[in-house]
């Protein structure tokens, strides 16, 4: 079988939403307008903390796709002072999300359980201010949310291998920039963290065979496989992983940004920045490179996301290993391109059709399981109802 990144089709019903005049899609999809239609029309469960799980409307995957939304549009009307990573969660918050995540991916785990026929992940994205306000990139919701998608490897196979420098495909490998130039930099710092659960991968055996992806991602191995999630431990490591990530971006951006720039302000491990980073010659000669370009090519510094930009996701290898990879850089691609798969969205409301009675069968009963762990109160629909 010929390894490569795939391209698949995914069909959706058209959403019956309005925008109004003078107003871009992407501005209209931040209001509170927009939100209240996510509840009402695609909303499974909420809970007091403000945690939506939802049907994905324009899904990845119409196996299995769900989401949970930090829902924060009725309480901060601002889109850009919206928490947008696990780091700007409330503690008592972040801990039902967890237990969320864990029952979601258990679920998954249980239904699609022979790794040669299903890929199986979970994540979240970074959607803070890190696009130009003009760029038609801008996130459609700028608030935090995960993502729960299962994909027929029987069905990848038989997709089209997709085009190979699609941009969104380059988040790892020889276009990235921590690859190419920080590769030995990047892994140094993420080393000295305080992991006891995650286990760095050996070379090769988190990637997906069908795809070959990812390619040139740090990754870890969840060691004692799904019951670790059940650890307060695991997610703290998790939010560890994350906090490395940010660190080290934001101190390489900010030295591209202004040279023999200071360490930036509320680091999470100010020792290791200053050891492992400002004083390395690789690191600075990388900002310099790229600083140097920003000054004259006006195109390359605008598509720059000076502010952390990531795609962090826990998924399962052909062996049955659940492992967790973040992405490295500045290029927006979609979560599920870190693995290799491309999805073309394409509205069919009669394909779509076929597969929602399966696909609602399954976001139900995950539902029930999380009213029966008093993680929320489900949501009645047109499509739905609350049993």
């Amino acid at each position: 079988m010929q390894s490569g990144p795939r391209e698949i089709v995914t069909s959706f019903r058209p959403i019956p939403l309005d925008v109004p005049e003078g107003m871009k899609p992407n501005e209209f999809f931040n209001s509170t307008e927009n939100l209240n239609d996510l509840v009402h029309n695609n909303g499974l469960l909420d809970n007091p903390e403000g945690l939506l799980l939802y049907r994905k409307a324009l899904g990845h995957s119409n196996e299995f796709d769900t989401s949970i939304i930090y829902n924060t549009s009725q309480t901060i009307l601002d889109p850009l002072g919206r928490p947008v990573r696990r780091t700007q969660v409330p503690e008592q918050v972040k801990n039902v999300w967890n237990r969320m995540n864990r029952i979601i991916f258990d679920y998954m785990l249980e239904q699609y359980p022979d790794p040669e026929r299903h890929l199986v992940l979970a994540g979240e994205a970074s959607l803070d201010a890190t696009w130009p306000l003009t760029s038609p990139g801008v996130p459609s919701i700028r608030m935090l949310h995960n993502h729960f998608i299962v994909f027929d490897k029987a069905e990848l196979a038989a997709a089209p291998f997709a085009d190979a420098s699609n941009p969104n495909l380059t988040d790892g490998g020889q276009h990235s920039l921590f690859q190419a130039h920080m590769r030995e930099v990047y892994r140094a710092f993420f080393d000295e963290l305080d992991l006891e659960i995650l286990r760095p991968c050996q070379a090769g055996s988190c990637k997906i065979a069908l795809t070959g992806y990812p390619q040139g991602l740090p990754s870890w191995e969840v060691t004692g496989g799904a019951a670790s999630l059940k650890e307060v431990r695991f997610w703290k490591e998790y939010d560890i992983l994350l906090k490395g990530f940010i660190d080290f971006y934001r101190t390489f951006f900010g030295q591209v940004s202004t040279r023999n720039s200071p360490m930036p302000r509320d680091v999470y491990f100010p020792a290791l920045v200053e050891e492992k980073l400002l004083f390395n010659n690789d690191l600075l000669k990388a900002a310099k490179m790229v600083r140097d370009r920003c000054i004259h090519d006006a195109k390359y510094a605008n598509a720059i996301r000076w502010q952390p930009a990531f795609k962090q996701l826990i998924y399962r290898n052909d062996a049955g290993q659940l492992i967790v990879t973040i992405s490295q850089n500045s290029i927006g691609n979609a979560i599920t391109e870190l693995l290799g798969v491309v999805v073309r969205r394409v509205p069919d409301a009669d394909a779509y059709g076929r597969a929602e009675p399966a696909l609602v069968d399954k976001l139900l009963e995950v539902r029930r399981r999380l009213v029966a762990a008093d993680l929320g109160t489900a949501i009645a629909t047109p499509y739905w109802g609350v049993d």
